[in-house]
């Protein structure tokens, strides 16, 4: 068995990998080739090219570097192509693969292809769901509302294979030590202003604001950013003007531990909200985009931008968008957080029952549930 695997920024590759390992227990003479980063390098993937090449976010930045991913997606495609395995594999970064996978449909429409991550047809752009129909035979969703979203808008058949995050409870939430932690003083306090330059630039200036309001009431705290590695220099930039400087960590081991001692945290929306919802640790979310990306807004049709909202089905995590994400209103969202009682209470016992969500029904992993779907669609294309 012969498995294509294409993953296009760490995210992508972090699913890979876990992919990776599932099909191996699964089939293990199974072959495994593609593009990946140092998580699927680690499973033994010798990626086609760096995936830094192609691992660009940003108007700018992609401007800048579109002859070298234009040449990548014509190269790709030209390889998965030329070696004709049992099914492509897909992950996430829609711009990019989805791109490789319209090349390959149209060359080898023989070739099973599945999208391991669907994109969020159901909050921006839903034409796209239809659109993959063409090039796409499976998508496998990490959020139990994808499949009927899939159905409604006329995409390609969506099954449910649960979010690979419930795989790691035990490195999201405290034992017995840290859980006394988030109970005393000092508290721990996490911000986390995004990992793109742009949510940096514009996230960084209100939460310096709302953690010297924070200080200035007399809040003991213990204030831990976790930082990416690519911009923990632009994050010490703009942390020489704060008067209350936060401790820096970076790397996945140091943002998990301080995860499990955290009382409270603001965190700017994305996959952190989720970790932090499965780590147990009450939240408010904020998010600022440009002038001319809010006047898009009226295109998205989603009741919370808060992941942990959307599988919930209610918001319990207070978000503020736009000029609702100031100092003021987010400095009384997280007070009643620090002190406890019933808006903390709200939240923790949402998250409770996150992890039930996650995981698809039965006995599997979702990771494994992904890799049975791939060979799944690898065996039905060598049957057909």
């Amino acid at each position: 068995m012969n498995v294509f695997v294409v993953a296009g920024e760490k995210s992508g590759d972090l699913l890979g990998a876990k992919l990776m390992q599932a099909l191996r227990r699964l089939a293990p003479d199974v072959a495994l080739a593609g593009v990946g980063g140092e998580a699927m390098a680690r499973e033994g993937l010798r990626s086609l090219f760096p995936i830094e090449d192609i691992a660009v976010m940003g108007v700018t930045s992609i401007l800048t570097h579109l002859p070298r991913i234009l040449a990548r997606i014509d190269f790709l495609a030209r390889e998965i192509v030329k070696r004709r395995p049992d099914v492509l594999v897909i992950i996430d970064s829609p711009d990019f693969t989805h791109r490789v996978a319209r090349r390959v449909r149209k060359a080898a429409p023989d070739i099973p292809i599945v999208d391991y991550v669907s994109p969020t047809v159901w909050a921006w752009r839903p034409g796209r769901a239809k659109a993959m129909r063409a090039y796409v035979d499976r998508v496998l969703a990490l959020f139990p509302f994808e499949p009927a979203a899939h159905e409604r808008l006329g995409g390609p058949p969506c099954v449910f294979v649960g979010h690979p995050l419930v795989e790691h409870l035990d490195e999201l939430r405290p034992d017995a030590e840290e859980a006394r932690a988030r109970e005393s003083e000092p508290s721990v306090f996490l911000l986390m202003p995004g990992s793109r330059r742009s949510e940096i630039a514009r996230l960084m200036p209100p939460f310096g604001q709302v953690l010297h309001r924070v200080a200035q009431r007399g809040r003991r705290m213990d204030v831990i950013l976790p930082a990416v590695a690519h911009l923990e220099a632009d994050i010490r930039e703009e942390l020489r003007s704060w008067p209350y400087k936060p401790e820096v960590v970076v790397g996945d081991a140091a943002k998990l531990a301080a995860f499990r001692r955290a009382r409270v945290a603001l965190v700017a929306s994305g996959t952190a909200t989720l970790e932090l919802a499965l780590a147990g640790v009450p939240m408010a979310v904020a998010y600022k985009v440009s002038r001319p990306e809010a006047l898009l807004k009226f295109l998205v049709d989603v009741p919370s931008i808060v992941l942990a909202n959307l599988v919930i089905g209610r918001n319990v995590v207070p978000e503020f968008l736009q000029a609702d994400c100031n100092p003021d209103a987010l400095t009384r969202a997280l007070a009643p957080l620090f002190a406890g009682g019933c808006e903390r209470d709200a939240q923790l016992s949402a998250f409770a029952g996150l992890p039930a969500l996650l995981t698809p029904a039965g006995e599997e992993t979702p990771s494994a549930a992904a890799a049975r779907n791939v060979l799944e669609a690898a065996q039905r294309g060598r049957t057909t």
